[in-house]
Formats: structure tokens, C-alpha cells, sequence
């Protein structure tokens, strides 16, 4: 089969003879003949363009959506990418390959620098093994390191109650955000109508860095057991993870980005309150945030606090209701962790926290670090450059 573009020439060809043959004041039969016959060949030549097109579109998807050499999506990448890999590649002294290879140039590529150890996603922090049974009466003894036992730490919600995350960044960020808007006024007959004007404000962010070292055992980075994969997702996951929850509610927005929390009073337009003792006290909360057109999808707060709202009735009254649930605050998903702010709740619609990630995470690791390497340990480094932003600050109440 020709090339799209050799079909796409052929018939800009035979459309400009059809052309010429219109221009002719008096088609003969001999010339009505001719232009049937282009038509025909137009016709097919259409045809054979929609399949040239079609090949061409299923190559593309055929080698990961590539154009020009260059990888489209990531997703699927994401899906198969194994900190296991990328550890045990380290510690064998052995190059990358694979699809941790391919993310890893991929994410220099759009991020514009070059990655100190292997860009690996934040996605990979986030993955689950299923616990799964086997057929153990036939086994003397089965090794389950599904089940393995971790460390009680606290839940990593904030990320999950609905930010957006912005990937693939290259310089500083800025998001254009309404500011105020035109007025209409009532005028007398032949009075000037007032001016007004728009303005606009901005949302800026910039790359801050969070990263963690942590000491893995050579035996530990070695074992090909898919629930260590698991382990070492869990360890990154927490220390990392933990750092950026905590920055989107309480950074101090001095290396730390800034959080809701610090855009109170002079700092940002973030509302504030008392927490709720009573129904109406958490009716008057949805209030505030009803008053300037925001639909709060969550709450999040201590297990503490939500523990003594769910001992307050709604009203003093035989069958009332209490304030919350295990998982509601009135008629409002609550979400709870013990990161969160002793004696503090936060109410609002989540979406309108921005979180940009100039790279994935940059994963070095260091087997010759003088103590590790006495004990035949490697040493892991993570590092992340993000920021967090607000679209609209009035889109949260801080109650304290």
C-alpha cells in the first residue's frame, strides 16, 4: 500500500483534472466520460487514505503511541514500573532497562533535566498487593510474605480526597485566576453608564524539594519475593507521601509550600470557625461556604474529634440522630488520620487544591556510603520537587 502521503498527493492530483474539466464552457460526452471516471478514482482514493490513515494510527498505538521517536502517554508505563527493578539494577551494578528505563528518560525528557539516580511515579508509591489464600494444607510450611506485618502509622488521606495534580512541569508555574468582574448599574435616560473593569490575579508556584534517605539491607534489595516490591513501596510511600499531606494542610510556605491552614487572616482568604458543638454549629459551617458557592465534598479532621462528634446528638430528643457517623459529618463524607491537627477539622471541596510535580520521584541509591557499606547495605535517596496551590482559598473553613 502507498503511503498517506502518496494517496493524499494522487488525489489533490485527479481533484484539480476534475477541476479543469468543469471549467470547460461545453462538457462533451467524451469529457463526462473522463470526469466519471475521476470521480471513481477520487472516490477510491478516499478509501484507500481512511486505510492508510488507520495503519498509520494503529502503528502508533502498536509502539506506545509514539510520534517522532517519542512516547504520548505515560500511563501504561507507570503501570509497569517496579522500585524492585530499580533497586536491585543498582545494587547488581547493571543498567536500567524495561520500562523503568523508558519512564526514566521519558520524565527527563519533558522535565527538561536530567534525573540524578531514576525518575520513578508517584503512582508507584500507590500500588496494592491483594491478599491472596493458597491450598496451604499440602505445604509443610508457606511463606507469607503477603501478609507481612507493618509498622501502625498514620493514613495518607489528603492527596486522596479529590486534589489535582498537574505533572511534567518545566519552569515556574503560574495559573491565571479571576479577579473582579464587570457591573451593570441602573441609569436615567441619557445618563453615562459607570465604568467597570475586569482584573485578574494569579496562582504561582515554584519547585520546592522534600526527600528522604533511608538504609536497605543488600538481602532485603535482592529478594524477588513480590511482597518486598510491596515493603519498599510502602516505606517511600509513607515518608514521602506523609511530607506532601502535610505540607497541603499546614507548610509554612517558607521551604514547606503553603498550606490551607497558613492561608488564614493576612496570609490568604481561608475561612475559619469554631468546632461544631452542636447540629447547628455544623449547619452554620456548610453556611459559610454556601454563602460563596462552594459544594464541600469532605470533611477531614482527627479521629478524636470526629470520635466526640459522634457522641453529640443532633437534638435532645427520643430517636435524633447524632452529628456523625464513622464516615460522615451530617450528610458530608469525613476523613480522618492522626496527622492531622490536634483540635482542628477542615471543611471544603478539595479540588480546588492544585499539586505540581516537576519530575516523579528521584531515586538514588548509594551502596558505598561508609557505614552502609560495612554492612553490606545500600543506602536509598527520594527526592520530590513539588508545590501545592489553591484555586479559591474561600473554598475551605478552618475550624479550631
Amino acid at each position: 500500500m502507498q503511503s498517506i502521503a502518496a494517496v493524499r498527493e494522487a488525489k489533490a492530483a485527479k481533484i484539480n483534472e476534475a477541476r479543469a474539466l468543469l471549467n470547460t464552457e461545453n462538457l462533451s460526452a467524451e469529457g463526462k466520460a473522463a470526469f466519471d471516471k475521476l470521480k471513481a478514482d477520487i472516490t477510491a482514493l478516499e478509501t484507500d487514505e481512511a486505510r492508510a490513515q488507520f495503519l498509520a494510527d494503529a502503528e502508533r498505538r502498536a509502539v506506545g503511541e509514539r510520534v517522532s521517536g517519542e512516547p504520548a502517554g505515560l500511563g501504561d508505563l507507570e503501570k509497569r514500573v517496579s522500585l524492585l527493578r530499580v533497586v536491585q539494577a543498582a545494587v547488581e551494578g547493571r543498567s536500567l532497562d524495561g520500562a523503568e528505563r523508558e519512564y526514566s528518560q521519558e520524565l527527563e525528557r519533558r522535565s527538561g533535566r536530567k534525573a540524578q539516580g531514576t525518575f520513578v511515579p508517584l503512582a508507584a508509591l500507590e500500588k496494592r498487593t491483594n491478599l491472596t489464600t493458597t491450598a496451604g494444607d499440602l505445604v509443610p510450611t508457606d511463606h507469607r510474605g503477603d501478609l507481612y506485618v507493618g509498622a501502625l502509622r498514620n493514613s495518607l488521606v489528603v492527596r486522596g480526597l479529590g486534589v489535582r495534580t498537574l505533572t511534567g512541569l518545566r519552569g515556574n508555574l503560574e495559573v491565571p485566576k479571576f479577579g473582579t468582574g464587570t457591573s451593570a448599574a441602573w441609569v436615567n435616560e441619557n445618563e453615562a453608564i459607570p465604568d467597570s473593569d475586569m482584573t485578574f490575579a494569579s496562582i504561582t508556584m515554584t519547585p520546592r524539594h522534600v526527600g528522604a534517605i533511608s538504609s536497605w539491607s543488600r538481602q532485603l534489595a535482592m529478594q524477588s519475593d513480590p511482597s518486598i516490591e510491596q515493603l519498599l513501596r510502602d516505606d517511600l510511600a509513607y515518608v514521602i507521601g506523609a511530607a506532601v499531606d502535610s505540607a497541603i494542610l499546614t507548610g509554612d510556605g517558607v521551604k514547606e509550600p503553603l498550606g490551607i491552614l497558613g492561608r488564614t487572616a493576612s496570609n490568604g482568604d481561608v475561612q475559619t470557625a469554631s468546632i461544631p458543638a452542636t447540629w447547628a454549629d455544623v449547619l452554620d459551617i456548610e453556611q459559610q461556604l454556601a454563602a460563596v458557592n462552594v459544594v464541600p465534598n469532605a470533611w477531614y479532621t482527627s479521629p478524636a474529634v470526629l470520635t466526640g462528634l459522634r457522641k453529640v446528638l443532633k437534638a435532645p430528643t427520643a430517636g435524633s440522630d447524632y452529628i456523625a457517623t464513622a464516615g460522615r459529618i451530617g450528610e458530608i463524607p469525613a476523613y480522618t488520620s492522626n496527622a492531622a491537627p490536634a483540635s482542628t477539622a477542615v471543611l471544603g471541596d478539595w479540588s480546588q487544591v492544585l499539586f505540581a510535580s516537576w519530575s516523579g520521584i528521584d531515586l538514588l541509591l548509594n551502596p558505598y556510603e561508609t557505614e552502609a557499606y560495612k554492612r553490606g547495605n545500600v543506602l536509598v535517596r527520594a527526592i520530590l520537587t513539588c508545590d501545592v496551590g489553591i484555586r479559591h482559598e474561600q473554598a475551605f473553613v478552618v475550624a479550631s
